[in-house]
């Protein structure tokens, strides 16, 4: 075995060189030593190591000049009766030896070649193993398989921090305990289920906050537009009431003094202080937003066969804002563009984002056609609304709140909204800014504040 080793894994030209000698030095021994002896089959000794190294053409040739040689120097004559047989049995035998050689070598090569990749395998499964184990352990999710009958057979430390167990005491006990619905989950893979237990109780404490802010915050601006109708009417019902009192026909009717009580008392409920406040207002990227708003709103776009276009500068600075509430105000703005667009031929509503001074301006261009009544924008209560009529209203609101503004913009065959924020407090040497306010040179802060642009009744 360890000859066949030397030449089965020997280069090819040190095997020709062995053979060769091989060869030459049996003719030499067959031709002048052994003369009464016929030494031809020792040239199988060559073929095992041609066939170890070489091709099935190569065997050929090599087994047909061996045949040859122990033909020429034994001592049997040569006949076509006799000598063509023996020819041809030498051919076989030595080329028969080289093939087998052959065929055992490549079969020795492949199957090193396997097992190399099977350690290889095994290798990488190993490390894939060791690399699961420290996720599974590692992981702040809960992560536990069980058998068919609902054993748990193991359980990370997260699993046994998640149902309040000490350490390694999960495995062995039934998942119905624990989890009884996962009793019912068929398990796709053999007897065993794999399971991963998240707790999302933050996040749905985190995000039922935000949208009861989100609702206060609604419910507060649309009470102190209410008051303010309120107050409008209470204001004339008083200047009907002062202008009779001085008429002196109703001056001893005590149900018209009664009506007087009753108008004050009315202003002073409209007059309750319900200014919204700001103080979920933080830093907010506006690149991200904008792609959410993106992903919830341009599937829906599409469907109504609205073209959606988006421009973002690609150095725009966070912001001063409430995430929900500019998200709100966002997707009001998108709304009404879609329901202004929605008996246009040509339908494309453009968002665009840029540099406006310290802060940002982001623009809602649509080809809704314009608005009807600019004069009536961002009015509460609008008589012609689909609902309401608080939607503008409310999202001038929201953007007032921290310190933002929104404002219309006409233009030729559609409309634009532009939402102005203002950048997040810088400091610089000790010097602030803040939005709203001028900061300590004197210069005027951005934005400017502006009165209300002119409205319409199609957009609320």
């Amino acid at each position: 075995m360890p000859f066949f080793s030397m030449f089965v894994w020997g280069t090819r030209r040190t095997s020709l060189l062995i053979a060769t000698l091989m060869i030459a030095l049996i003719a030499l021994i067959d031709a002048h030593v052994a003369a009464q002896i016929p030494l031809g089959f020792l040239y199988l000794a060559p073929m095992l190591v041609v066939g170890a190294s070489f091709g099935r053409w190569e065997i050929g040739l090599v087994a047909a000049i061996c045949a040859w040689l122990a033909e020429a120097f034994d001592e049997f004559p040569w006949g076509p009766n006799t000598g063509l047989p023996r020819d041809l049995l030498y051919l076989a035998a030595f080329l028969c030896m080289g093939l087998f050689m052959h065929e055992v070598t490549r079969s020795r090569k492949l199957s090193v070649r396997h097992m190399r990749q099977l350690e290889s395998e095994m290798t990488a499964r190993k490390d894939a193993e060791e690399q699961l184990k420290v996720l599974v352990a590692s992981s702040p999710a809960a992560i536990l398989t069980t058998s068919s009958d609902g054993c748990i057979l193991l359980a990370n430390e997260a699993a046994n921090r998640l149902f309040g167990l000490e350490p390694a005491t999960l495995p062995g006990r039934s998942i119905r305990t624990y989890l009884p619905s996962l009793i019912n989950v068929p398990a796709l893979d053999g007897t065993r289920l794999a399971a991963m237990v998240l707790d999302t109780s933050e996040d749905l404490r985190t995000h039922e906050e935000s949208s009861f802010h989100q609702m206060l915050a609604s419910s507060r601006i649309m009470m102190s537009a209410v008051s303010h109708e309120v107050r409008n009417v209470c204001g004339a019902i008083a200047l009907v009431h002062e202008s009779l009192a001085r008429s002196g026909k109703l001056k001893d009717n005590k149900d018209f003094e009664s009506l007087g009580t009753l108008v004050l008392a009315l202003e002073r409920i409209a007059a309750m202080d319900l200014r919204q406040t700001a103080s979920h207002a933080g830093g907010v990227e506006v690149q991200s937003l904008l792609d959410e708003l993106r992903i919830v709103i341009e599937s829906g776009l599409r469907d109504n066969g609205v073209t959606s276009h988006w421009e973002m500068d690609s150095d725009l600075p966070p912001v001063w804002a409430d995430r929900q509430s500019l998200m709100q105000v966002f997707l009001n703005l998108t709304k009404n563009s879609e329901r202004a667009m929605e008996h246009q031929e040509r339908k494309e509503l453009t968002v665009s984002a840029s540099r406006q001074g310290p802060g940002v301006a982001i623009r809602f261009r649509d080809t809704g056609g314009g608005v009807a009544h600019p004069e009536r924008l961002f009015h509460p209560f609008q008589v012609e609304a689909q609902s309401t009529g608080l939607g503008l209203y409310l999202s001038r609101a929201f953007m007032r709140s921290f310190k933002g503004d929104l404002h219309y913009e006409p233009e030729d065959g559609g409309s634009t909204f532009v939402v102005e924020l203002s950048p997040v407090v810088r400091e610089n040497n000790n010097d602030s800014y803040e939005p709203g306010n001028p900061d300590i040179a004197g210069r005027r802060p951005w934005p400017v504040p502006r009165e209300p642009e002119p409205a319409s009744t199609d957009r609320v």
